[in-house]
């Protein structure tokens, strides 16, 4: 690929040293590389961030159904996951606290359930 002026979003060097390990590389014997990984992940971070389609991704990032088909592909082989906890705990980690999480949430207003008292008052009514 040829040198092109970078996006606000772009990988920065140092963010990619910390994700380059985590990103798999071309598979031995196989295909040649035809894009470079920081590349596409520049232009999954580029649909990401703008909330573009995907066929929007500018011509000079990777061919659009190139970016997808790693983001899909990233996503079900759990390199997504991955990237996810070493950030995380990457995070936790500078805080003083423990890489792994500690505690969990659960939010029960997430599902909606029918109010008691709306239904004591339907059973009043129908007496």
């Amino acid at each position: 690929m040829r040198k092109r002026k970078p996006y606000p979003r772009d990988l920065r060097d140092a963010e990619w040293r910390v994700l380059e390990p985590l990103v798999p590389r071309v598979k031995p014997g196989g295909r040649p590389e035809k894009y470079p990984r920081r590349e596409l992940l520049n232009g999954i971070r580029y649909v990401l961030h703008t909330g573009y389609s995907w066929c929007s991704v500018p011509h000079d990032l990777p061919e659009w159904r190139s970016v997808y088909y790693y983001f899909c592909l990233w996503k079900k082989d759990g390199t997504w996951q991955r990237i996810y906890d070493r950030l995380r705990g990457d995070l936790s980690e500078s805080m003083g606290r423990s890489r792994q999480a500690s505690a969990g949430i659960l939010d029960n207003q997430s599902v909606k359930t029918t109010e008691k008292g709306e239904f004591e008052d339907r059973m009043r009514r129908s007496k």
